[in-house]
C-alpha cells in the first residue's frame, strides 16, 4: 500500500509480516471511516498530530 509503505518494512520473518498487515489493514478502515473532506493520507496526518482526532478515530 502506498499510505502505509509497506514496500519499504523490512520485516519479513515468522508472523511479523501478517500481523503488520492485520494492523494496517485495521488502521485503514478506522481512518477510512471517518466522515470528513480529507483524503486518507490526510487523516493519517492529523490522527498522528492531533490527540482529539486520534480518540476521535479509535472511539466506537
Amino acid at each position: 500500500d502506498v499510505t502505509f509503505k509497506e514496500d519499504a518494512c523490512r520485516a519479513r520473518v515468522g508472523n511479523a509480516p501478517l500481523n503488520l498487515s492485520t494492523m494496517r489493514k485495521f488502521a485503514l478502515q478506522l481512518l477510512s471511516n471517518m466522515k470528513d473532506k480529507h483524503s486518507l493520507k490526510k487523516r493519517q496526518y492529523k490522527a498522528a498530530l492531533d490527540i482529539g482526532y486520534m480518540k476521535k478515530i479509535l472511539k466506537f
